[in-house]
């Protein structure tokens, strides 16, 4: 007992050191906290909770959010799809080139949204590079679902593409190796190898590129326009819910906010984990 008490008084006096050291940097972190959080504080609390079921089965709503889920999944595939050899051959392979198609990869993420929907236009639109033989053919992209898919997948895959060659990159090549002395292909080293391994920062990948895709607004608008029912995702009907009915407006954007708290939240869990078990 008599040994005790001077422990706990050291204790409490390193406890009240500890606490007067970082007290001046709480001071100073505290205006940037309550500078992030309070717009979204401000958010919920304008929502009308009393006509939240009113509002939400509001057909304009219902609309932007089941195009918006259809498109985003089927980017997100897409993406997967797509992104991943192009994510496997930069995490192995080593070539001339190989640091432009890096920077190619990551330009869509830092690229204005107007440029991005301007460029998309000047590609698929029907007097595009693209566009304009598949006009003549008498397909059209813009202002269609085709075009809000694209212009997701335009920036929403580099997310997707970037945690893949992470993923892929952090792979023991000792085990890869092991497989394939044992007389695994190079097709089954990378489906119950190399694949199972990177799972988590792939599904982790694929989550952020499904959130970002979800909240694309600038380059849809342009290339895809605003058409309800047709092209009308859920940003996009936020921005015409804020001039037509703010309360539609503000559900819509609650709702944005609670899935993409969710996405990071499990993104944080998959990758906590993952740390953890290494």
């Amino acid at each position: 007992m008599e040994s005790s008490l001077p422990q706990r008084r050291a204790s409490a006096r390193g406890q009240h050191w500890h606490l007067v050291r970082w007290l001046p940097i709480w001071l100073l972190a505290l205006p940037m906290l309550v500078f992030l959080v309070l717009p979204l504080l401000a958010l919920v609390l304008r929502l009308e909770w009393s006509e939240f079921w009113v509002n939400l089965t509001d057909s304009m709503v219902l609309q932007a959010v089941r195009l918006s889920l259809m498109t985003t999944l089927l980017t997100t595939v897409l993406s997967v799809v797509l992104g991943g050899p192009l994510a496997y051959l930069l995490a192995r392979r080593t070539f001339r080139g190989r640091a432009i198609i890096d920077t190619l990869i990551d330009l869509p993420m830092v690229l204005p949204p107007a440029v991005a929907g301007i460029a998309l236009l000047m590609a698929f639109g029907r007097r595009g590079l693209i566009g304009a033989p598949l006009a003549e053919l008498g397909i059209s992209m813009s202002f269609t679902p085709v075009a809000v898919v694209l212009a997701q997948c335009f920036v929403a895959a580099p997310y997707f593409v970037k945690a893949a060659i992470t993923g892929f990159a952090g792979v023991d090549r000792e085990l890869e190796q092991a497989a394939a002395l044992d007389g695994a292909s190079h097709a089954q080293v990378l489906w119950h190898i190399t694949i199972p391994l990177a799972w988590p920062v792939l599904f982790s990948g694929a989550v952020m590129t499904w959130a970002r895709a979800l909240g694309e607004f600038g380059a849809t608008i342009i290339f895809a326009g605003n058409l309800p029912g047709r092209t009308q995702t859920m940003p996009l009907a936020i921005y015409l819910g804020f001039e037509r009915n703010l309360d539609l407006a503000v559900i819509l954007a609650v709702i944005l906010l609670a899935i993409s708290f969710g996405v990071l939240t499990l993104v944080k869990g998959v990758l906590k984990q993952r740390v953890g078990v290494r």
